[in-house]
């Protein structure tokens, strides 16, 4: 038998979990291989899919002991890198009820920290005791760092770039006419018999007092299921309101309206002002953002949200035809994450694609870009679904 061969039953092998499920590929595990496979066991069970016997069984081991629990997650990033660590530890949460253990700060203290987690944590956050809340927020400042390295230097380069564009002005004085821009505008003008560019449109630097501040309204919608959505919201959120050029808030909802805006400048006091789960009220979320609009024609509002709606659809569906009627910019976003498209309610999406506000689901990636499109009012970049 050869190496490859080999290491093709040793990896079924240890896929299919339990001796009477892997007795099909002759191989017996040892060493670390044996102790990978029990960290496995104790999480998915035994994993054939085979008849009777133990093949089909899943009964899995980590019995909801703390002690137990948090010698199983260093096992895992033993034998496991990251990225798998952090899907065993998601499966954990949902297969065996977990959540309650992620009380205890000593179990806080032994996870790989994602933005699943975050969203698991804040799910938890008013049954959260005192003893466990700073910890909490320890690992949650932990991801919000993380993903601010990630995404802060991108963003804001993106829509200043974007702000400068909207800001210029195409009938300049002549001392403020930008000549790169304005000559790179006209190349088609070119007359090679003269050798000079016709510049029949002139592209001006926009003086202090005719740069108009831009106006953002997040409105994140923080049921249950949007939390993900609700990480990256508030990441952003903090990003956007550091830029001078922008004028930021954010409106988090379920049945009820939270203005965070003035937490914008630490978007783990956004998040732990948050509360993940409850209702639906989207035209009420939208009935107070669209009292803050004093300027539509400069303001871009963002919902991110899956539609569901439990308020009055008719009026919802009104405000947004009104909000756009006006000039406001008006972006729908059913996630704000990295995990594709979600489940949404499809005729909402669809009567608020009617009414020109098209609603997709956006990687954080993306966002820039979406924004940088709102702000210079184009054709928004939607994702190929």
């Amino acid at each position: 038998m050869t190496v490859d061969s080999q290491e093709r039953l040793r990896r079924w092998r240890l896929v299919l979990g339990g001796e009477r499920a892997g007795e099909g590929t002759g191989c017996q595990l040892s060493g670390g291989d044996a102790d990978m496979d029990r960290t496995l066991t104790a999480l998915y069970g035994q994993r054939g899919g085979g008849g009777g016997g133990g093949g089909g069984t899943r009964s899995a081991g980590l019995n909801g002991s703390a002690p137990r629990v948090a010698r199983w997650l260093g096992d895992i990033r033993t034998y496991f890198p990251s990225s798998v660590v952090r899907v065993m530890q998601r499966d954990a949460i949902d297969r065996l009820g977990l959540s309650r253990l992620l009380l205890e700060p000593e179990m806080l203290e032994s996870v790989e920290a994602d933005v699943h987690l975050v969203g698991t944590l804040l799910s938890l956050n008013q049954v959260m005791p005192e003893s466990t809340r700073e910890t909490a927020r320890q690992v949650v400042r932990k991801v919000v760092d993380d993903l601010e390295r990630r995404l802060a230097s991108r963003t804001r380069s993106t829509l200043n770039g974007a702000l400068d564009r909207s800001a210029r002005v195409n009938r300049p004085r002549h001392r403020d006419i930008d000549w790169n821009r304005t000559i790179r505008a006209n190349l088609g003008n070119y007359l090679p018999e003269y050798g000079t560019v016709v510049p029949e449109r002139l592209v001006g630097y926009a003086r202090a007092s005719q740069v108009v501040k831009k106006e953002v309204i997040l409105c994140v919608d923080q049921s249950g299921s949007m939390a993900p959505s609700v990480v990256y919201s508030s990441v952003f959120g903090a990003v956007l309101a550091s830029m001078r050029s922008l004028s930021t808030r954010l409106v988090v909802f379920d049945t009820s309206v939270v203005d965070l805006t003035d937490a914008l400048d630490d978007p783990v006091d956004v998040l732990f002002g948050t509360q993940l789960g409850g209702g639906t009220d989207i035209n009420r979320a939208l009935a107070y953002c669209q009292s803050h609009i004093t300027r539509p024609s400069e303001t871009v509002v963002v919902l991110i949200s899956d539609l569901y709606e439990g308020g009055i659809r008719e009026e919802m569906l009104k405000r947004v035809a009104a909000m756009k009627a006006s000039g406001t910019q008006f972006v729908t976003l059913l996630a704000l994450s990295d995990e594709g498209a979600p489940s949404y309610d499809r005729d909402h999406a669809a009567a608020l694609g009617a009414l020109g506000a098209p609603a997709f689901a956006c990687t954080p990636d993306l966002f820039p870009e979406v924004m940088a499109a709102a702000i210079e009012k184009r054709p928004l970049p939607i994702p190929e679904r």
